[in-house]
Order: C-alpha cells, then sequence, then structure tokens
C-alpha cells in the first residue's frame, strides 16, 4: 500500500497489488467519483507501462504514485468543489518548423514568446496547480532552450510532454531530452502510410524521418506516443497505425478528432462508436501499446477539459480554453495567467460536463 495523499482532510492510498486507489477523510467524497473511474480503468484497460516505481496508466497522466499525481487527486477534490483549475497547461513555444502541413494555423505569423515569459507561464501555471505541461508547436526541438524550458519544471508537480513532427531528431537531442526530465515524447504519423502522410505534412520523406525519431527516441529510453488525428472517412487508419505503433514498440496510440474544415469532415456517430470499439478492445487485449482517444476520454470519461482542466497559450501569448477552440481571452503579455484563466473561466461557455468536443461543431 503506497500512500498518495495524507492531510486531516483527505488520505488517498494506492494498493499496487490489487491496482486500486483508496480515500478516506471529510473530503473522501469529493474524490470518489473520479477514483472510482480510474479504478475501473485500472481494472479493465492494460496500462501504458508498467516501471521500478510507477505505472503509467496513460502517457497523458501523471504516473502512479507520484507528486504530479497527488496533485491532479488534490485538484479534482477543488473541482467537485467548484474551484477549477488547469491542471494541463499547453504552450505552443515556437513558430519553426520543417513541415509544410495545409492545416498550420501559426505558419503566417511573426515571433514568439520568449524564454523569460515562458517560464513566468510554466512558474505561475505550477503556483495554480497544473500537474501536466506540454509544450507544442510548430516544432519545438528547433528552439535552442528547449531543454532548459524543460527542466525548469518542477518533476514534483508537474510531468512535461513534448510533440514533435520527429524530422529534426537526432541521437544528441533524444539525450538531451532524457536528461531534462521529459517525462512523454508525442511523434505526429498520420498514416501508415508513407505517401499520405508526406502529403500532409508537405515534406518528402516525413514519413521515414518520424519513424526514425520514434526509434531513437525508444533507444534512448524515452516513453513514445504516435499520435493522429482522425477525420471523417479515416476512422480506418487507426488499425493499420496501431499495427505500426505495436511494431514500432511504443507505449501508446493516441487518436485525436482532427478539426473539420467543412461539414463533410464531421466524424459520423458510427465513426466515433467504431473509435470507443477499438478503444475498449485494444484495451482489453493484452500486449501491444495502449489506445488513447479522446472521442472516449474527452467524451463519455471526462468531457470537453477547454476551459475546465486545460488552458492553453498561443505562441503569440494569447490564452485559449484549448488548441482547437480559436477565441483568445487574454494575453500573458498583458496579465498573469491567473488573471488570464479567470478571463476564460469568467466567459461562462465552459461550464457542465459536454461530451463532445465544441470543436467539432460545423454545421452545414
Amino acid at each position: 500500500m503506497t500512500q498518495l495523499i495524507k492531510t486531516a482532510a483527505l488520505s488517498v492510498d494506492y494498493d499496487q497489488d490489487l491496482r486500486a486507489l483508496q480515500a478516506s477523510g471529510a473530503l473522501a467524497r469529493m474524490v470518489q467519483p473520479v477514483l472510482k473511474m480510474m479504478n475501473q480503468r485500472l481494472a479493465e484497460e492494460k496500462p501504458a507501462q508498467i516501471r521500478l516505481k510507477d505505472m503509467v496508466v496513460s502517457t497523458w497522466l501523471p504516473p502512479i504514485p507520484s507528486g504530479p499525481f497527488k496533485r491532479l487527486l488534490i485538484n479534482e477534490a477543488r473541482f467537485a468543489m467548484g474551484r477549477l483549475v488547469p491542471q494541463t497547461l499547453s504552450i505552443e513555444v515556437t513558430r519553426r518548423c520543417g513541415a509544410k502541413c495545409d492545416h498550420c494555423l501559426i505558419k503566417e505569423g511573426e515571433g514568439e514568446l520568449s524564454r523569460e515569459e515562458i517560464l513566468r507561464v510554466i512558474d505561475q501555471g505550477l503556483e495554480m496547480g497544473s500537474c501536466i505541461v506540454t509544450f507544442t508547436e510548430g516544432d519545438p526541438l528547433l528552439r535552442e532552450d528547449i531543454f532548459e524550458l524543460i527542466k525548469h519544471v518542477d518533476p514534483e508537480k508537474a510531468v512535461v510532454n513534448l510533440f514533435t513532427p520527429g524530422l529534426d531528431m537526432t541521437v544528441e537531442k533524444a539525450v538531451k531530452l532524457r536528461e531534462a526530465g521529459l517525462y512523454n515524447l508525442i511523434i505526429g504519423v498520420y498514416s501508415a502510410n508513407p505517401e499520405e502522410h508526406d502529403q500532409i505534412r508537405g515534406v518528402e520523406g516525413a514519413h521515414a524521418r518520424a519513424i526514425e525519431a520514434i526509434q531513437i527516441a525508444l533507444q534512448t529510453g524515452l516513453m513514445v506516443t504516435m499520435a493522429c488525428h482522425i477525420k471523417a472517412g479515416q476512422v480506418d487508419r487507426i488499425s493499420d497505425l496501431y499495427d505500426l505503433a505495436s511494431k514500432l514498440g511504443v507505449q501508446e496510440l493516441s487518436i485525436w478528432e482532427g478539426i473539420p474544415k467543412t461539414p463533410e469532415e464531421n466524424l459520423t456517430l458510427i465513426e466515433r462508436e467504431k473509435i470507443i470499439d477499438l478503444y475498449k478492445k485494444i484495451n482489453s487485449t493484452p500486449g501491444g501499446p495502449r489506445l488513447f482517444a479522446s472521442t472516449y476520454f474527452e467524451g463519455q470519461l471526462m468531457g470537453c477539459m477547454a476551459g475546465r482542466r486545460w488552458m492553453h497559450v498561443a505562441v503569440d501569448g494569447s490564452v485559449r480554453a484549448c488548441p482547437y477552440l480559436r477565441e483568445s481571452y487574454a494575453n500573458i503579455k498583458d496579465v498573469s495567467l491567473k488573471d488570464a484563466w479567470k478571463a476564460v473561466r469568467g466567459c461562462g461557455q465552459f461550464e457542465g460536463f459536454v461530451s463532445h468536443c465544441p470543436a467539432q461543431d460545423i454545421s452545414g
């Protein structure tokens, strides 16, 4: 039995043999719903990775036990009392990228956040309760100080994820990422077919370089998530992507709903049901990578996290509810992150349980 939290009002223990979380104390009922959900996942689904001292249920969550996971549980107690904090803080750290994707939304602009501005955002996010920090857009590996930014995140407070298209990975960079304390490397692979992936990236050979980046990262000892966005008509790609992920040996394949540009690109109800069926089938089958699906995690399970458990800082400093919703509520160059979060929460758009991604709402 490992003790995760012990205060006068709340005690949470983790039984490693039973793979179960137990709570007691005056605030126990506040975290009971999330503990029940986690225990059900622990009982029914395979974890992404079991390590010597902890277990990674999903690469998108802090390991059990850990300081960041303890903060996640405390945040859930606050959530139950209506005191919402941005558990996930994602930060766009650069416009630079070797890819030429048509769907890129930042390639036309200029400038990016300074090192001092990003450090301030990290510090303020950790102070507010963030326990997951993600560096993204365009390719963070092209930012020379990215290793210092990762190191700056207190590992007792938050885990660090980093997204890259995998075009500029080297063994040296992978080693530096590991030494800096990176928790999880996310590499985008849009198709098991190299030509389809290269077309999306707008770079010949992009698929081969992404695969090589995954192999380098795994050989260096990094945890790796292979990620893809899926739109209408593309759900059948998931099985091929999962086979590729299994062959490579990544810890998790992550499927996100792509943002449609036309009503025809909206996933249908049947397609969403197929994604959830795949999620349940794969994660109940021993061996192979875990499957993450935003359709399930941010649908049936947790609901939309934008503006509730998630805050996004864009490359120009504007603050949004998540990367996929474009409306800005403040700018960290003008206000503190705490005040920016108050602006997000104060708009009234992010209340209650929403079982679908609002960014998908494109009608004919």
